[in-house]
């Protein structure tokens, strides 16, 4: 029997104080000895600053996001310093460090929209790395100023490339850095394994947490964390459903990319991370859309977050309302409210962007291939493929 509402508080509060999640079910005995590594490394016993990272809280989401006696469990990323991509952040360090890749005092150079920064911030505070972060004019001038606060070097990208868009003019301005700081690391989020290996403590702190999950939600940007999660929950729990959440605009699922206004998910490259074979649908959730619900959420629950956030939540809350009824789902919530408070949560900046004009739909548009047309707003596609066998290219940001 899965836990109650009351039992699973109960737990989250116990495994809080403990070094990692106390499994004890032989399918959890299989995942530590498939993955023993990052488990160990949940607490980072003598590096003071990540061990704050992991162990984080489920909470309950229930009405007016989904209908009454039902819901959805998220899981509170947010409470980690600087967010989810804490964890691949530290890991990512950690295995460069350990394979000789990353030498001491070595410089790290990466492409970011935000989140990871942070956690490679952290990082490198942790093991003594100066870490440089590129960038573009998109980034909250909040978080430009917190990432320098935190010892970062900020490089910010001019213009977009023609084809890629921002993601790739950030990439080309990696590579440039690259070689003129001989002996500097990149991580390359986008294709280390890695990133996707980071998530292993997360996904079995979310099987200690709730006992059974039928369904996986997680937004979609380099493809890590809905890939590392759902490859160690499928082994505990086999029938597992993984739905992916992505952006309008975002060529992942084999949508024609165009400009984006949402940040952390969705992409206009094609990531190698991205675990095609994983997902049972796919949904794109447009800006305001997130926005609505990343508002509902604060007013209801208090716990909230960014677009990421705003697009899980609104998924969740829907299949909530449509699978049977004792259908447990585990939503992945990346972060915390604080970095959107000058857009999701501005009402000029909403207003501007024309993103307060109506609720959301009560359920998605349906396509039966993901390139059957351009979609614009709340869409689900239960065909998923890789777009590289659509023969499509990534365009703008």
């Amino acid at each position: 029997m899965p836990p109650s509402e009351s039992e699973a508080v109960t737990a989250v509060n116990t495994q809080a104080t403990q070094p990692h999640p106390p499994l004890d079910t032989p399918a959890a005995d299989r995942a530590r000895r498939a993955y023993p590594s990052p488990v160990v490394a949940t607490t980072r016993a003598g590096h003071g600053l990540s061990g704050l990272v992991g162990n984080t809280p489920v909470l309950r989401i229930s009405e007016p996001l989904a209908p009454a006696g039902r819901g959805f469990w998220a899981k509170l990323e947010g409470f980690n310093p600087g967010g989810m991509k804490d964890r691949p952040g530290l890991h990512m360090v950690e295995r460069a460090r350990d394979r000789g890749e990353l030498r001491p005092g070595d410089r790290i150079i990466e492409s970011t929209s935000g989140t990871l920064g942070l956690g490679l911030a952290l990082a490198g505070m942790t093991y003594g790395h100066p870490v440089t972060l590129v960038t573009d004019p998109g980034l909250e001038p909040t978080m430009t100023r917190l990432l320098r606060a935190y010892g970062a070097r900020v490089d910010v990208v001019p213009e977009p490339h023609p084809v890629g868009g921002w993601q790739q003019a950030r990439r080309d301005r990696v590579a440039r850095l690259l070689l003129e700081h001989p002996g500097s690391w990149c991580p390359d989020q986008y294709n280390n394994p890695d990133n996707t290996v980071a998530y292993t403590p997360l996904a079995l702190e979310l099987s200690a947490q709730l006992g059974h999950i039928d369904a996986l939600v997680c937004s979609v940007g380099t493809g890590g964390h809905s890939a590392g999660i759902s490859r160690v929950l499928r082994g505990l729990h086999p029938g597992l459903d993984v739905i992916g959440v992505d952006t309008v605009g975002s060529t992942i699922f084999g949508q024609p990319a165009r400009p984006r206004l949402m940040r952390g998910l969705g992409s206009s490259i094609h990531p190698r991370n991205v675990a095609y074979d994983h997902f049972d649908e796919v949904h794109w959730v447009a800006p305001a859309e997130a926005v609505w619900t990343c508002r509902r959420l604060a007013a209801s629950h208090y716990a909230t977050g960014g677009w990421s956030v705003g697009a899980v939540a609104l998924v969740a809350g829907w299949l909530a309302a449509t699978r049977p009824a004792r259908t447990r789902i585990a939503a992945v919530f990346p972060d915390g409210p604080q970095r959107y408070l000058g857009t999701v949560y501005d009402d000029e900046y909403c207003a501007t962007h024309g993103l307060l004009d109506a609720p959301p739909a009560t359920e998605p548009d349906l396509l039966e291939h993901p390139d059957e047309r351009e979609v614009t707003r709340w869409t689900r596609c239960t065909t998923v493929v890789d777009p590289r066998t659509l023969g499509r290219d990534g365009g703008d940001r």
